[in-house]
């Protein structure tokens, strides 16, 4: 009588670590692939990208690993999981087909450029059985980590509103963050997706009933179905259980400083905060209110950045494979569809 087998882990296919790729290879991808080999739980077997420089600078990470010309290329080095860090407009192609080819994926944000494409992409990751992850790297600062929790314990009471605030003084340096059809749209779809994704992370999801919002461009509000990117957007969230959340983001705004970066949680029984230090991107200070007292809860210095997709690495290396929790990725991106038109509500 044959026994048997079972299926072995992708850990062990790959002789103990995953094989993976890098697909794009910039300054964000090689800090993620610089953050996803330190964790010592993959390796890092080939790279693509369409710079040289780039190329050699990825090499300088990871001597051994293999130049692909595309990630066609990329597959036939036979990964275990790819990291993906290219255009938007390509996000959701790239990610299904590393799918369906059986490789784990982990993505930039945004993962699709509208609901429909995250959708699909999260079904080939059911279809797979297949680990998936975004970079919503916001998530893993431990300001917000604390945040959460004491939401979660009930600290804060019942949470009733939150305000969530991404100004950047700059705008993107890449011309395609500038056309619709190639980003699936300006300052929401940067800096406003990481906002949405706070607020209902750290609420836990919660059925969103309306959306309200208001885009410009250039000062001049944007109209129903124009063709540009906003550079300035506002939008409010009613949530079923009452509560609402303010979300505002921009590019270029004269903030006077690099950034202001802020999110707040108000409850019946105190509030919390997180907010940049000085303009900075990288450096965060969190804190718990009580009234007009306010208590510190953490600060800088905090190496968060590359936590997302260390996170991913090790749990691609303990052979996990999909997570129910990515339909939560179509929660995200149906909201930012409906910040995306001028008001939406749910029936």
């Amino acid at each position: 009588m044959s026994e048997t087998l079972a299926e072995p882990s992708l850990a062990e296919t790959s002789l103990g670590r995953p094989r993976v790729g890098f697909l794009g290879v910039g300054w964000i991808g090689r800090h993620r692939m610089e953050a996803a080999i330190e964790t010592g739980d993959i390796a890092a077997a080939g790279v693509a990208d369409p710079s040289p420089e780039q190329l050699q600078a990825a090499l300088d990470l990871a001597p051994a690993a293999t130049v692909a010309a595309s990630l066609d290329d990329l597959f036939d080095l036979d990964l275990d999981g790819v990291v993906i860090a290219t255009p938007s407009a390509l996000h959701a192609e790239q990610s299904i087909a590393a799918l369906e080819r059986g490789v784990a994926v982990f993505c930039q944000k945004p993962l699709g450029r509208n609901a429909a494409e995250v959708s699909a992409v999260v079904e080939a990751a059911r279809k797979a059985d297949r680990l998936l992850a975004v970079d919503l790297s916001y998530r893993f600062t431990e300001g917000m980590r604390r945040i959460r929790r004491l939401i979660r314990d009930g600290a804060l009471g019942k949470v009733f509103a939150a305000d969530l605030v991404f100004h950047n003084a700059y705008g993107p340096d890449k011309p395609w963050f500038y056309d619709r059809r190639l980003s699936g749209g300006g300052c929401v779809m940067d800096l406003g997706i990481h906002l949405v994704d706070l607020a209902l992370w750290a609420l836990d999801f919660p059925e969103v009933r309306s959306v309200t919002s208001s885009r410009y461009a250039g000062g001049a509000q944007l109209l129903p179905g124009a063709s540009e990117v906003e550079d300035y957007a506002v939008a409010t969230l009613e949530i079923a259980n009452g509560a609402t959340v303010r979300l505002a983001c921009s590019w270029r705004l004269h903030a006077g400083c690099e950034a202001q970066i802020s999110a707040s949680f108000y409850g019946t029984g105190g509030g919390a905060e997180l907010r940049n230090v000085d303009g900075s991107f990288y450096d965060f200070t969190a804190s718990r209110h009580e009234g007009t007292r306010r208590e510190p809860l953490c600060g800088p210095p905090d190496a968060w950045g590359g936590r997302a997709v260390a996170d991913w690495a090790r749990r691609l290396a303990a052979g996990e494979r999909f997570d129910p929790d990515c339909a939560r990725l179509v929660d995200l991106a149906a909201v930012l569809d409906r910040i995306n038109r001028p008001e939406s509500r749910a029936a």
